[in-house]
């Protein structure tokens, strides 16, 4: 079997896919990358038993069909030095010897059995198809991913939950600390649908789509879903379980209302930070008229800080405590200029909401309070 290909186009293709290759696999197989020549066009896998990756480019000029494993790291250490050109790969389908000629040299490697690889399941009669266009998709992971656990006792909170219904989807994360809720009404299903997309697939995914257009079509049944890109497909399993019922965690009710800037808000958060107390993180916000105080201090080593900002507070003064870097992730996960903190008392979670929401969304993100000393 022969074909030539572009150097750069099957670098970067391998590079994308390479990242659902563990460091360490049960199977020697998973080691290595799948390709697959047919009819001019080479497929190209790569898994890690729950999660498979794959894409397609097409070759120059080929001879035959066939199928081979590489080793995954081996040829990407060999092709990362090989500037734009085009490779010829030479595979003896009988003992999976592999020759790659280039402009001033060739590599000699050996292959393995493509049988050996693991094939990706198939999705159930039942399954469930959605369509969300690349962007949206996007932003939904982007927002939702940070605030997802890493809990071996509630495996459900360690991914993000797909809420489907025939109006919108709302994309749902929580770590029992923090927790996102974004919905977007510009896709929808067809039926009262879920899934719950654990870590690793969404970040392989949030990797992927910023290059991405059109529509990522979503095929999911009880195990597993397939999302289709336009320039790659992936497969992975599912998170099974029975996620927790977001709404009921939400305070409707908050009366304390504090609209600050979200900018001046991280930075002084940043400041008062660096002197709370390194065991709890610990900062304290009280709010009063047209200002929010933001304190810290670490009695340990008797340091503290206090810094004054202006926001807009018609309320009753109050003060409540946040782990001060989970409230910079919140703010840090919210595009607005201004937001909004909804705050109840000093023992409910707090909502902080942006000023103005993107075109057809909902954004809100919760955190959990901490005890005040005082």
């Amino acid at each position: 079997m022969k074909f030539i290909v572009s150097s750069t186009g099957l670098f970067s293709h391998l590079q994308a896919i390479s990242r659902v290759i563990n460091s360490k696999n049960s199977l020697p197989i998973l080691d290595c990358f799948l390709m697959e020549l047919t009819d001019g066009t080479l497929s190209l896998t790569a898994s890690d038993s729950e999660t498979t990756l794959s894409t397609s480019l097409e070759v120059n000029d080929n001879d035959g069909d066939g199928r081979f494993a590489v080793s995954s790291k081996t040829i990407l250490e060999a092709l990362k030095e090989i500037p734009e050109q085009p490779l010829t790969f030479l595979v003896n389908m009988d003992n999976l010897e592999i020759t790659v000629e280039y402009q001033n040299g060739k590599y000699s490697l050996m292959g393995q059995n493509a049988d050996e690889y693991p094939q990706a399941p198939a999705l159930g009669a039942n399954a469930v198809h959605v369509s969300i266009g690349a962007p949206v998709m996007l932003a939904g992971i982007n927002r939702s991913l940070f605030a997802t656990a890493d809990d071996e006792l509630r495996p459900v909170m360690n991914g993000i939950y797909y809420d489907i219904t025939t109006e919108d989807i709302t994309f749902v994360a929580s770590d029992g600390h923090k927790l996102v809720r974004n919905k977007t009404l510009v896709a929808h299903g067809d039926e009262k649908a879920a899934f719950i997309l654990p870590k690793k697939p969404a970040t392989l995914l949030k990797n992927l789509l910023p290059k991405e257009q059109g529509d990522v079509q979503i095929d999911f049944d009880d195990r597993n879903a397939t999302f289709t890109l336009e320039n790659y497909k992936m497969v992975c399993r599912l998170i099974e379980g029975r996620y927790p019922n977001y709404n009921s965690v939400i305070p409707q009710d908050n009366p304390h209302k504090a609209t600050v800037d979200r900018a001046m808000l991280i930075s002084a958060l940043r400041r008062v930070s660096v002197f709370s107390s390194q065991a709890s993180s610990l900062i304290k916000l009280r709010l009063s008229e047209n200002q929010i105080q933001i304190s810290a201090q670490d009695i340990d080593f008797s340091t503290s800080a206090e810094e004054t900002l202006m926001c807009q507070y018609a309320g009753n003064p109050m003060s409540i405590g946040f782990k001060s870097t989970f409230l910079i992730d919140i703010l840090n996960n919210i595009s607005a200029q201004e937001v909004i903190v909804e705050l109840a008392d000093p023992s409910r979670a707090g909502v902080i909401v942006p000023v103005e929401q993107e075109e057809n969304e909902d954004l809100l993100m919760l955190l959990m309070p901490m005890m005040l000393n005082d």
